[in-house]
């Protein structure tokens, strides 16, 4: 599913969906750059103890290339404004919630992405309901 434009609707419905395509977007641009980040990782490009896949603990070792792998899918997917992108995402999170929440002392308590996760879905959220709410008040005139 993807957000159109058109011209027939009206102005919030159209601020809400340009909103909701700048949010995707932008945190499009954002799950790239750490996907690039993941990929450095992988490949050793960075001088760093575990920086290089052979020498990652095991942990890192399974959790490291699935989200190398994710973050390009997922923003893929919300640049093209595609509804998987955000599901992709929100399994992205997920995952990223159960490594730093769960098991700090293994992938360590990184909570800045997290919290970008947490404002993203937040904000898409918000205006999911919005949209939803002013179709609802269209559909009842």
């Amino acid at each position: 599913m993807t957000i159109e434009l058109t011209p027939r609707d009206g102005p919030s419905e159209t601020l809400n969906r340009r909103l909701t395509v700048w949010l995707y977007r932008l945190s499009a641009l954002a799950l790239f750059t750490l996907g690039i980040g993941y990929w450095i990782r992988l490949v050793g490009v960075s001088d760093g103890p575990y920086d290089r896949f052979d020498l990652m603990p095991l942990w890192w070792k399974m959790a490291a290339p699935a989200l190398a792998v994710l973050y390009p899918v997922a923003g893929i997917g919300l640049w093209l404004t595609a509804a998987w992108g955000a599901v992709i995402w929100i399994l992205i999170a997920l995952i990223e919630a159960v490594m730093h929440l769960g098991f700090p002392e293994l992938f360590g308590g990184d909570l800045v992405w997290l919290g970008f996760h947490v404002w993203g879905l937040g904000m898409l959220g918000v205006l999911r309901i919005a949209g939803w709410r002013e179709e609802r008040r269209a559909r009842g005139r």
